[in-house]
């Protein structure tokens, strides 16, 4: 058995003047070493040639249907749609890497991505058909197909499906985390939405002249000039009225604070009533009665 030599350090005793601390020793092991795995270097080897395959695969199809688009657009985008082609099917394929342990999730960009595949084939090989050099562009298109292929046969042996009880476990567990990562974005969107509502009652309450209407309203508390409730007259809060009588109404049910008035007659008679015209109105009032 195969072995190598590591540094390993441990806390000793050390001992000066009578004086104890715990420092640390350096020493020595050999620890066995692990046979190669051979297996897992053969298919990084397989992976990194796929990789070059599919590297190669661009360059060619991008060239090839760089030059058919050429004849009819710019140079610069005949070539950047040239590498849509292979770049979708590269894609797909590694939607289809994202989902190797989920058959089902992969099935949909595995079609997607033959598609994609037959399309930039079919492009190759108009490329060789227009030029005369048909049987080059079916050779290229080949080439795109190889790489494809390729890519299939590692995506596969890298695949690890689930069994029917686990994937449901698994489709359980994401539905889960799918659902809590929902409600973040739901979360927001009505904290947005209850901001904007209460930013609209404050323009509206500023516009009219005075303060947000809330439920607790009805419940303030009774201020000087105002009757408490139960303890007076009930205020008439049904209109229509005119500003003048709903001074007049104010001021028949003991009614005299200037604030207080303006309050009532915004509630009753005119939601945007002026304090200068509710106070003129109000003076005149109190000088004919």
């Amino acid at each position: 058995m195969k072995t190598r030599t590591i540094q390993r350090t441990r806390l000793v005793p050390h001992t000066i003047d009578g004086k104890t601390e715990m420092v640390l020793d350096k020493y020595t092991v050999d620890v066995p070493v692990p046979p190669r795995d051979w297996d897992r270097l053969v298919l990084t080897a397989v992976t990194a040639a796929a990789a070059f395959i599919a590297v190669a695969c661009i360059a060619w199809s991008t060239a090839s249907i760089g030059d058919l688009l050429d004849r009819a657009t710019i140079t610069p985008a005949a070539y950047a749609a040239a590498a849509v082609f292979d770049l979708v099917w590269l894609s797909c394929m590694a939607l289809e890497w994202l989902a190797r342990y989920d058959t089902e999730r992969a099935a949909l960009p595995r079609r997607a991505g033959y598609v994609a595949l037959a399309i930039a084939m079919g492009a190759v090989g108009a490329h060789g058909w227009i030029a005369d050099q048909f049987a080059i562009g079916l050779v290229g298109a080949a080439v795109s197909g190889l790489a494809k292929s390729m890519w299939t046969v590692v995506l596969r042996h890298h695949a690890k499906p689930l069994d029917d009880r686990t994937q449901q476990w698994v489709d359980g567990q994401r539905a889960k985390a799918g659902g809590h990562l929902a409600m973040v974005a739901v979360r927001r969107e009505l904290t947005r939405a209850e901001a904007l509502v209460a930013a609209e009652r404050a323009a509206v309450s500023a516009a009219s002249g005075g303060a947000p209407e809330t439920p607790e309203d009805d419940m303030e508390t009774p201020e000087k000039g105002e009757q408490p409730p139960g303890t007076g007259p009930a205020l008439p809060v049904s209109g229509p009225m005119t500003m003048a009588d709903a001074v007049r109404t104010a001021l028949s049910c003991g009614i005299t604070e200037p604030d207080s008035v303006l309050r009532y007659v915004r509630k009753v008679a005119d939601a945007n009533a002026k304090e200068e015209s509710v106070l003129r109105t109000l003076r005149m009032a109190r000088r004919s009665a």
